[in-house]
């Protein structure tokens, strides 16, 4: 793949709403990985030479610049995208060529999945990069690529990785967080102020760190909120604590090449009543394996300016390959 892959990048449009992205927040990798890609070594200015061709159209960027606060409509939002895929589709060749099959967008916002809804062949074709991987709602795994929610609250990785090792990890597990959508709910019904190794809250104290309290736990929950995506995922990752997920409908991110039982727990929402047993059923030494797991597979989230091999914009761009091998372009003029 370093050595092949290219991607054209449309140059239509212009920012905000286009190439460009907010890279802080919980969801700057967004804007992070818009970036990247249009700086990258991968990008090519010839799309005769490209093997995929990217959307640069921000959700985020559409949710902060075009909603209207109070106004429900989607068929603006969603405009959109529908005009710059009308606008290529009639200046270039490649997306009649492929129906969209080649093409790709990249988006963490919540609302990525509904905006690219509106362009059939965008929603049913193309490769979609999303936060909000949820196969519920249209998520394909054979050909979407899920994209792991990361936050870096200085703006990079400083402070954020590395942990004790087991033997100093006193808690069993660890959650803070508002109660966003049902699981979060059942999970403070049955959790909240129940038991000292079940740490569990809806805001901490202010004489208690968030981070810390991941350094100090062996296990931490990561729930889904009003969507699947959350970035206590790979906050576990960093910081050395086995990720405990609490998901419905969720594509684990590259999963075609991580095996995601050697470094984290699935809990289904109907056990949540049971997560106490279930966690300390686990012997010390499989928790052991996992947590080391965790630690080496890490690197493939991490994100690096500039990106350095297999940190989480290498993967993405991987998972895209994967994906594109798939694919036979033929020009339908020719069928």
């Amino acid at each position: 793949m370093e050595k092949k892959f290219k991607i054209y990048v449309y140059e239509d449009g212009e920012p905000p709403v286009f190439h460009y992205s907010s890279m802080e927040g919980i969801l700057g990798i967004e804007g992070i990985l818009i970036n990247h890609i249009e700086i990258s070594k991968f990008r090519t200015k010839n799309p005769e030479k490209a093997h995929v061709y990217f959307l640069p159209i921000s959700v985020l960027s559409i949710a902060h610049y075009v909603y209207l606060r109070h106004n429900r409509a989607w068929t603006p939002l969603q405009n959109v995208a529908l005009d710059y895929v009308n606008h290529i589709a009639g200046k270039y060749p490649y997306w009649n060529r492929s129906l969209g099959h080649d093409h790709f967008m990249l988006a963490c916002h919540d609302w990525a999945p509904t905006i690219s809804h509106a362009v059939p062949y965008l929603y049913k074709n193309s490769i979609r990069v999303l936060c909000n991987a949820n196969t519920s709602e249209g998520f394909n795994l054979s050909k979407d690529v899920s994209l792991p929610e990361i936050y870096l609250p200085g703006g990079n990785m400083d402070g954020l990785i590395g942990g004790p090792p087991p033997s100093k990890r006193s808690i069993l597990v660890f959650y803070s967080g508002g109660i966003h959508g049902y699981i979060r709910e059942i999970l403070m019904k049955e959790w909240k102020n129940k038991d000292p190794d079940v740490q569990i809250h809806e805001y901490l104290p202010e004489s208690m760190s968030y981070y810390d309290m991941f350094r100090k736990s062996r296990y931490c929950i990561c729930p889904s909120g009003w969507e699947v995506a959350s970035p206590r995922m790979v906050e576990g990752l960093y910081t050395g604590c086995v990720p405990v997920l609490l998901k419905d409908h969720y594509a684990k991110p590259f999963s075609d090449v991580l095996d995601w039982s050697t470094f984290s727990v699935d809990v289904a929402v109907k056990d949540i009543p049971n997560l106490k047993k279930i966690l300390t059923a686990i012997p010390q030494e499989q928790y052991i394996k996992m947590q080391r797991a965790g630690i080496l597979v890490r690197r493939h989230f991490e994100v690096n300016i500039p990106p350095k091999r297999y940190d989480v914009f290498h993967m993405i761009l991987h998972s895209i390959w994967l994906r594109r091998l798939n694919i036979q372009v033929r020009d339908i003029n020719e069928i």
